[in-house]
């Protein structure tokens, strides 16, 4: 069984993706450096930002002084200034060589500096490595080759996007089919809608809707199926007839969730969403959207890991229009490879969703060439999966993708 230390998430320690100045300003903003310096600041923010939580006023007196003598810079609360010594967000700005030469300066300093040092080393490693493979019953899920793709399947007859297949175990089969021609890595069902509005279903009829499919699809295509649900009583009952992964939005926070997921060792895609698929987006809001998410993540999987989940099992998915805004999900498809500073694979599931609709003005059957934009976009700054319905041709945007960052062989 994994530790909760064993994480490395103590000061919740991420690299910041900061793409122009402005983006620089406003999240050296956040902290409160004095005015001045901000432009200086944000004009290094070429070299790579890592920002870490909570860290007392004395050591981040002590870390920027370090930092400064590296060759790097450090952004740190004006209250440091006052003798304040309340735990603030610190920013720090520089190469990776100046990271390293940081880390072993900061291993001879005191006021818990060994442990940021051991923070970063880790946060490094993790940004910098592609995640290790998750394991399935059936096998390895790698992630070094090319990004993965998962085929929705939706067992609902409300499903947002048109596609609910509506319990009909025969119609499950042909799609799976489909989604194995398609090339398609994994199969995600579920048989509870999610879109926003939607109300909960009974657990008896959520398992009508799924197990007979599960089995048809299994009969039928030799690929991994994993249940999209939020309760322990429909994932216990689904790995029981062969998914092999859980894909829960609510995170394992519901009454049993976690040690389901623990018993049975499968792998687990946890979800950012604000409130619930009924309420979520009633004026959704953030104070700082990627730090919020970031942070419950971090929580998420130490919780996990405490219930007996190994951390290498778990995939994260941010949750792009589950409780945000348009502006919101762009901007987490901006920042989205921040997220690979957790070290575990992100899984993307932007397919056909109503932020491609009010950007493009298109119904929601005439959002597959919005739906490749994010998909490319994501692939590009870190995705490792993508969960999408167009399973053939997202495929080929995975494919083409992947070739231009990877290489083509």
């Amino acid at each position: 069984m994994s530790d909760p230390g064993d994480i490395g998430l103590g000061h919740r320690a991420r690299v910041l993706v900061l793409p122009a100045t402005e983006d620089a300003k406003r999240e050296i903003e956040r902290i409160g450096p004095v005015p001045p310096a901000l432009h200086w600041l944000a004009a290094k923010a070429g070299s790579r930002g890592v920002r870490l939580e909570r860290v007392p006023g004395r050591a981040a007196a002590l870390l920027k002084q370090e930092m400064l003598a590296v060759g790097g810079d450090c952004a740190i609360s004006p209250n440091v200034a006052r003798f304040d010594d309340t735990p603030a967000p610190v920013i720090l700005l520089g190469t990776r060589r100046q990271y390293d030469r940081l880390m072993e300066k900061l291993q001879l300093q005191p006021l818990g500096l060994r442990q940021v040092a051991d923070e970063l080393g880790a946060l490094l490693t993790r940004y910098e490595q592609t995640p290790p493979p998750l394991q399935l019953p059936s096998g390895e899920l790698s992630f070094a080759e090319r990004t993965l793709v998962m085929g929705i399947m939706n067992m609902t007859p409300d499903s947002f996007a048109g596609d609910g297949l509506a319990a009909d175990a025969e119609a499950a089969a042909e799609q799976a089919r489909q989604f194995a021609a398609g090339r398609a890595d994994i199969i995600d069902i579920g048989g509870q809608s999610t879109r926003p509005g939607s109300e909960t279903v009974s657990i008896e009829e959520e398992l009508r809707r799924v197990i007979p499919a599960l089995r048809a699809i299994r009969a039928e295509v030799d690929l991994p199926v994993a249940i999209d649900t939020s309760r322990a009583e429909v994932a216990r009952v689904a790995i029981d007839e062969g998914a092999e992964l859980i894909n829960d939005i609510n995170a394992l926070r519901g009454e049993g969730m976690a040690q389901v997921a623990a018993e049975a060792g499968v792998p687990v895609v946890i979800m950012h969403m604000q409130g619930t698929p009924h309420t979520m987006q009633d004026n959704p809001r953030y104070d700082d959207l990627i730090t919020e998410i970031y942070d419950f993540f971090a929580q998420q999987m130490e919780a996990a890991v405490a219930a007996g989940v190994p951390v290498e099992q778990i995939i994260v998915d941010p949750g792009f229009g589950f409780g945000k805004t348009v502006d919101h999900n762009l901007e987490i498809l901006r920042r989205l490879r921040e997220l690979r500073s957790l070290g575990r694979p992100v899984l993307v599931g932007t397919s056909r969703k109503s932020t491609i609709g009010k950007v493009l003005d298109r119904p929601v059957d005439q959002r597959q060439w919005g739906t490749a934009a994010t998909c490319a976009v994501a692939i590009a700054n870190g995705a490792n999966m993508l969960r999408v319905h167009d399973v053939a041709e997202m495929v080929q945007v995975a494919r083409m993708s992947d070739a231009i960052l990877r290489g083509f062989s």
